[in-house]
């Protein structure tokens, strides 16, 4: 280390040296050769090899697996507000390059892609909802979130609140509790409502930051949308797994014939049907309250090939390693059906927002299905998580959605 701090230093082992010296940021707890008793849980420390060598600065999580996260591999870094405001601008300049003029709903902060482990913000219009999944992270919230609030303002984007989602069950491995409500700043008061209206893809949609799921939508699959809305024109569209019905709405949008949505979700349907009115789609869309497992063979029963462009986006089938191969027979069970309900000449969009499941595993799948089905597969396109959610390789972890379109021959 070229600079002395005052920082609680960790010796790691071998093991774990050689990950974070090939780009890992992550320390794990058989991994730490330190007694940490005494440093205070999210206390910065510096992580050192068993040679003293200085391998990065990170963030300790004493009840987590993950016993170390980096935020910083530069000896001479110094963890002061003046750091994190260069970091946020850092992520919010990425941003406006990738993203050009669409930044009104996007992830401002993905974790460790961009260094600050545990942490994603999105962007909804003039709310931006947190998530805070580590305890160093959340030990840090009163400095970054202001800055937050200072960086978009100051770049001339009107923030009128900050709204916390933190109640995800990960929280509790990191001896966090449950959560959600405004983060309350110093001279503001919190927005009357939490419902925005965003624009994406030239569709409006009422967004619940409150009460939808994970920070209120999902954003990484908006160009693979866009994708869909440039193939449907003329077709007989199923979007399975539609939940608000963003892929649906794409479709009818790009022209498609008729659009039929399904979910299982009651309270879902209701909201896809809403955000179909709100965009005067409805005409050409109906929507389905069904299980999608039981409604592809059901439909496949009836002898009937009544749609040319089939929609699988399904919830994460695995969480873990451990049952990646359940997760395989499920995937395999929804596109097989879908490639026997297809009529020759067909249109597949399927994807897999689980990073456990990952391309190899879930190419190897769809081979699998399409053998079954007697079809065979025409790539289109393969494409992934939008740009405001960058991927870094030697992070596989924020490697996670894959999603392919296919003619089915």
């Amino acid at each position: 280390m070229r600079t002395l701090r005052d920082l609680p230093q960790v010796t790691v082992t071998r093991k774990a040296q050689a990950a974070l010296e090939s780009g890992h940021p992550w320390v794990y707890d058989t991994e730490v050769m330190t007694d940490t008793e005494k440093v205070p849980n999210g206390s910065l420390v510096d992580v050192v090899s068993e040679k003293k060598k200085y391998l990065g600065t990170g963030l300790l999580s004493k009840n987590s697996k993950i016993r170390i996260r980096l935020i910083s591999r530069n000896a001479n870094d110094t963890f002061d507000e003046a750091f994190f405001e260069r970091r946020i601008r850092y992520a919010w300049e990425y941003r406006k390059t990738v993203m050009g003029d669409d930044i009104s709903a996007c992830r401002v902060i993905f974790g460790e892609a961009d260094q600050f482990p545990g942490l994603t913000v999105d962007r909804y219009g003039e709310l931006l909802v947190t998530q805070t999944l580590s305890f160093g992270i959340e030990e840090l919230k009163p400095v970054l979130f202001p800055l937050l609030y200072k960086v978009l303002t100051e770049d001339g984007q009107k923030i009128i609140g900050i709204y916390e989602r933190n109640d995800v069950s990960i929280r509790e491995l990191e001896g966090l509790s449950q959560s959600k409500g405004w983060f309350v700043q110093e001279g503001f008061s919190p927005p009357s409502s939490a419902v925005q209206i965003i624009r994406e893809n030239g569709i409006e949609y009422e967004v619940d930051v409150e009460n939808g799921q994970k920070t209120g939508f999902f954003l990484d699959q908006k160009y693979n949308r866009l994708a869909v809305s440039r193939l449907a024109r003329g077709k007989k569209v199923l979007d399975c797994f539609t939940h608000t019905g963003s892929f649906a709405l794409n479709a009818a949008l790009g022209g498609a014939e008729h659009v039929c949505a399904v979910d299982i979700s009651e309270s879902a349907v209701e909201m896809a049907k809403k955000n179909a009115r709100r965009n005067g789609l409805d005409r050409r869309m109906e929507f389905i309250t069904a299980d999608v497992l039981d409604l592809l063979p059901q439909l496949e029963k009836e002898g009937k090939k009544p749609y040319d462009f089939i929609i699988l986006d399904p919830p994460a089938f695995t969480k873990s390693r451990k049952t990646v191969e359940g997760a395989m027979r499920g995937y395999k069970e929804i596109n097989y059906r879908a490639m026997k309900l297809l009529p020759r000449g067909g249109y597949l969009a399927t994807c897999s927002c689980s990073h456990f499941m990952d391309d190899g595993l879930f190419r190897k799948m769809l081979k699998a299905a399409a053998k079954d089905a007697c079809v065979e597969l025409r790539q289109i396109e393969a494409r992934q998580q939008s740009p405001d959610h960058p991927i870094l390789w030697n992070v596989p972890e924020t490697d996670y959605l894959k999603f392919y379109i296919f003619q089915v021959v």
